[in-house]
């Protein structure tokens, strides 16, 4: 009998170790909002330091790039989805199309967004096979598009995208360019929308001026003209940039204001892409604790 009892005193505490190991290890849930009929978490994974767009300077865009091996690569999605974040929005790009065809086979139930300006048909194809929820009209060919009086590129854009089955969604720097789009009421199911106008009118820079910036201006207003159209739109929005590409998140204190800024002044069917550089902190476990704290 004593032997029975050991045994099933064994039996029960090892029951109690793995079920603690388990709670241990469980991913941390993140607030989400629906795109369509997919649920997506508030913070979703950006792509421009795996493909070197830094935003700054040509050396720290080369180094991002550089420091993106495929391993690397693979690694982002799936630290991402231990964090709790389950959607990842990219570019066409080999090195991320293959990672995650790689996490996939490993598992991942990462969904992705596909950024992107309009390509030919087997490009479409290699996309879609690809199972991306939503396609996006990149924001820099859209403000080219508004400038030149081309905008009903955007709208077949649009269109084909719904063709193609999946979720279509515009991107632009300029809140007025978000503005014209929910006024014309096209076909679009949810915009990216950056909180910094890094596409300027150079005409008016120079007259309010005096001069031309070297690179892109980044003004502190920005995110608040931006985010006045946000709340107004009807449709979902994805903001970013919301770090001003690095700019505001010198220390936790500027990183935490700039979460709590985006986060208190979007709807709350809204959420943020942030892209993460983990070369000298874990900046995914960093912006996923912040944003659970205020999404």
């Amino acid at each position: 009998m004593s032997d029975l009892l050991s045994a099933s005193r064994r039996s029960f505490l090892a029951t109690v170790a793995a079920a603690g190991a388990s709670a241990a290890t469980e991913t941390p849930s993140l607030p989400t909002i629906t795109l369509g009929k997919h649920e997506v978490t508030r913070l979703i994974a950006g792509y421009n330091p795996i493909g070197g767009y830094s935003h700054s300077v040509p050396k720290l865009s080369a180094l991002m790039k550089n420091w993106f091996t495929p391993e690397r690569t693979l690694e982002y999605i799936q630290s991402c989805e231990r964090n709790g974040i389950n959607t990842w929005q990219a570019s066409i790009d080999k090195k991320c199309f293959d990672a995650l065809r790689t996490a996939w086979d490993k598992g991942s139930k990462m969904k992705w967004i596909c950024l992107m300006r309009d390509v030919d048909a087997a490009q479409w194809k290699e996309i879609i096979d690809l199972k991306p929820i939503a396609v996006v009209h990149h924001g820099e060919s859209t403000d080219r598009l508004f400038n030149n009086g081309e905008e009903g590129d955007i709208r077949d854009f649009l269109k084909k995208a719904h063709d193609h089955g999946v979720l279509a969604g515009v991107s632009s720097h300029r809140p007025m360019n978000i503005a014209k789009i929910e006024d014309s009421n096209w076909e679009q199911d949810f915009y990216m929308t950056c909180f910094h106008e890094i596409r300027r009118d150079q005409e008016k820079v120079k007259e309010g001026l005096g001069d031309m910036p070297i690179d892109e201006l980044y003004l502190q207003g920005d995110p608040a003209r931006m985010t006045a159209v946000v709340r107004k739109v009807s449709k979902p929005c994805l903001g970013f940039k919301i770090l001003a590409a690095g700019r505001a998140c010198n220390n936790r204190a500027s990183l935490e204001k700039a979460f709590a800024f985006a986060f208190q002044n979007i709807k709350k069917t809204d959420g943020v892409i942030v892209g993460m550089f983990p070369i000298i902190t874990d900046e995914i476990a960093e912006d996923a604790a912040i944003a659970r704290k205020f999404a």
